[in-house]
């Protein structure tokens, strides 16, 4: 690939983390639209987003911590089944056909209800732990075959069913991203398919796009920012799924 590409990959890359990360997403859609546009094969994107995502995801998991907006006990329900079910989602290949644009379809309805609302609710009720366990569940599944970590699905849903505000739904969101993506790329490799080289050379624009993007999501932008920006980012990765076969 000629330096000139190499640079506007890089770039693409940076942007990407950056807007996900300011809504405690960590940009695994971005990134396989960004690959995907690059011409790269389909059995490299799924790998190469799922390291981005980890490495993205974890410093956004220190940065909303840090800032005192996680919650263990809002996360832990709902992260309990998702891991496996990832490493399942994540050995398992669907035709992307179906599940594509029914999930991008969601997204899409997601953005819509963000954008009509995007101010916190009052009062928020987390769920029954049940209700979590199952949740979870599914969306653990959905990240493992999507090569996503989760959050696009999990995020919205946090926020649309007042079971958390806005800067604790990016907290909780950002780690279940983190242990989805570990557990999809196990499942994935445990396949013995491997992780393509230029991945990690990715790495280095996704961690200062990541960096500064956690950091103005977990302390600078206000809550109704943020909703507007998860809102544009829900649109970005359910067209992305609508699109792609």
């Amino acid at each position: 690939m000629p330096l000139d590409e190499i640079l506007l990959l890089a770039t693409a890359i940076g942007v990407v983390a950056l807007l996900y990360s300011s809504v405690g997403h960590a940009g695994a859609s971005g990134y396989i639209a960004v690959l995907t546009l690059f011409g790269f094969l389909a059995p490299t994107i799924k790998p190469t987003a799922l390291v981005l995502n980890i490495l993205v995801a974890s410093i956004g998991s220190i940065q909303f911590w840090r800032a005192g907006h996680f919650s263990g006990k809002l996360f832990w329900p709902f992260a309990a089944f998702s891991i496996p079910a990832s490493f399942l989602g994540g050995a398992l290949q669907l035709p992307a056909a179906i599940i594509h644009p029914l999930i991008g379809a969601v997204l899409l309805f997601s953005a819509v209800r963000l954008f009509l609302n995007p101010s916190d609710p009052a009062e928020v009720t987390p769920p029954e732990r049940a209700t979590a366990f199952g949740v979870g569940a599914g969306i653990g599944l959905l990240s493992g075959l999507t090569g996503t970590g989760g959050g696009v699905f999990l995020t919205p849903l946090l926020l649309l069913r007042h079971w958390a505000r806005t800067r604790d739904a990016a907290a909780v969101s950002v780690v279940f991203i983190l242990v989805n993506s570990i557990s999809g790329l196990v499942g994935h490799v445990s396949r013995g398919k491997p992780v393509p080289v230029f991945a990690w050379w990715l790495a280095v624009a996704a961690i200062v796009g990541g960096t500064l993007g956690s950091h103005l999501g977990s302390r600078r932008f206000p809550p109704r920012v943020i909703r507007v920006l998860l809102a544009a980012t829900l649109v970005i990765a359910g067209v992305k799924l609508v699109l792609t076969r």
